[in-house]
């Protein structure tokens, strides 16, 4: 595998988070613009917000590893996939990208290029449901990676299309992305005092999922696995 310098891949996690936000906002402010329906404005996120997805991990990939996620990158640093060094410079990459994003978004809509979120996103369901939808994302991630690598890119971008409609906060499952939706008042915003609780429930679904997913994944030792073999 081709290794890639630290400048080329924290521009990778940035372009690649930038993107991601700006078809997250930038489809929610147009299906908002064509439909007063709102299933069908989230079903039109949803579908976007997938379909990138799948583009993105395939092309970026291979470079950064495709994380765009604070959550995906605190998990790959604690499972040694990920240098500790290399985590800082990682998250600054990604909420820059995200913000970046943002801006585009609204620049291709003539909006005003930051606008505080109004959109109330608090409670116990919308953290819990962001807990699961993190925790649901890196359990997908770390399988994939595992089983079917050249699947991942179809893994992610299908969970998330379909966490869009299983979880009550519409599964923002990643804190840049958060940060970032705080600065538009459209269809996918979010308070800006609402976005801590979001990043807290996020990382704990990823912590959570390293814990658990990480034991399920963890074969039996050799010498276990013969030691059953000879007993039965």
């Amino acid at each position: 595998m081709t290794a890639y310098t630290l400048s080329r891949r924290l521009v990778a996690e940035a372009l690649g988070t930038g993107l991601l936000v700006a078809t997250v906002v930038g489809s929610g402010i147009m299906a908002e613009t064509l439909t007063h329906d709102i299933a069908l404005a989230l079903l039109a996120n949803s579908l976007a917000t997938g379909a990138m997805l799948v583009v993105l991990i395939t092309i970026l990939g291979p470079i950064s590893g495709a994380h765009f996620n604070p959550a995906v990158s605190l998990a790959s640093c604690l499972g040694r996939t990920l240098a500790a060094a290399d985590l800082a410079p990682y998250l600054a990459a990604q909420f820059v990208g995200g913000i970046a994003g943002t801006m585009a978004a609204h620049l291709m809509f003539s909006l005003p290029v930051l606008d505080m979120a109004m959109k109330v996103r608090a409670g116990p369901a919308q953290w819990f449901s962001e807990a699961v939808a993190t925790f649901g994302l890196v359990a997908v991630i770390l399988a994939g990676v595992r089983f079917e690598q050249k699947a991942v890119p179809w893994l992610v971008g299908l969970y998330i299309t379909a966490a869009y409609w299983f979880t009550a906060s519409t599964s923002f499952a990643n804190p840049a992305v958060a940060v970032a939706r705080a600065f538009t008042n459209s269809f996918s915003g979010i308070r800006p005092v609402d976005v801590p609780g979001f990043i807290g429930a996020e990382l704990a679904g990823a912590l959570i999922a390293m814990m658990l997913i990480g034991w399920l994944l963890r074969p039996q030792p050799a010498h276990q696995s013969q030691s059953a073999k000879a007993q039965s």
